[in-house]
């Protein structure tokens, strides 16, 4: 079992030769996709009139501020145009997919930040509204593996049910890490705009969990989340994660072969 996690950064600029690498993969493998998109949430909310609002933590981790109706514009773009566009270009190499959402079956639980600290412009703290962003509670992977066991490569989108119904705006490394753990994958791989870690100007080839915890307050606000999220799922059972680069041929049947990315065990 393998879990691809897809950056939204990267979705547009993927080698075209990974759907060659899904086509191998699924004739011995079972595999499952987590995407991501905030970069079509941005522009096609824009183009909507709906300015976007990014607000930045103490930690100096810069993220979306996700209100009523920016919520309702991320599960659209979301669950719409990058989760269908995925399945469109799974079934024109012969795969057959089926996009969900956490949402569906309740595949993740969410409970909803009541209240988030930031930074304002002076760089003070202050505490607002937690909006439309979740916290991953529980995972149950009975829809995805319904659609495993019946031949289908689901395809899902990190949008999650909260306790009072609502869709919340989850991280989606995380949601793979987590996915990941609940299927007892062997796998998580990160594809994304990057090679994989880099420290001091360098790939970072392997780390062990240990490794990875300690090196996470020196991490940038993107590649953080990675390891963050690897971290989870080594946490949870899965053997190995691996952070590589979509845009060099083969990605992820290089990724495997651990080419010229991060490989943490």
């Amino acid at each position: 079992m393998i879990v691809i996690k897809i950056g939204g950064s990267i979705v547009e600029e993927l080698h075209s030769s990974i759907l060659d690498d899904f086509v191998e993969l699924s004739k011995r493998e079972k595999i499952v996709v987590v995407h991501g998109g905030g970069k079509d949430v941005t522009s096609i909310a824009t183009l909507m009139g709906k300015e976007q609002n990014f607000i930045m933590s103490p930690e100096g981790k810069r993220s979306r501020y996700t209100d009523k109706e920016t919520s309702m514009i991320y599960t659209m773009v979301m669950s719409g145009r990058i989760n269908k566009n995925i399945t469109a270009m799974l079934s024109s190499k012969g795969i057959l997919s089926v996009g969900i959402t956490g949402v569906d079956g309740e595949t993740i639980r969410a409970q909803r930040k009541k209240k988030l600290i930031i930074l304002n412009e002076k760089g003070r703290k202050m505490i607002i509204d937690g909006g439309y962003t979740g916290k991953i509670s529980n995972i149950d992977p009975k829809l995805i593996n319904i659609l495993l066991s019946n031949g289908y490569l689901p395809v899902i989108s990190p949008i999650a049910l909260g306790e009072e119904y609502e869709f919340l705006n989850i991280d989606g490394d995380r949601a793979a890490a987590n996915i990941a753990g609940a299927l007892e994958s062997d796998v998580v791989i990160f594809i994304t705009n990057v090679n994989g870690l880099i420290i001091e100007e360098k790939l970072v080839h392997n780390l062990t969990l240990e490794e990875a915890k300690k090196l996470l307050p020196r991490i940038g606000p993107g590649m953080e989340k990675k390891i963050l999220a690897s971290t989870e799922a080594l946490a949870l059972g899965v053997n190995k994660t691996i952070i590589a680069s979509g845009s060099v041929k083969n990605p992820i049947l290089s990724a495997l072969s651990h080419n010229n990315c991060t490989v943490i065990m």
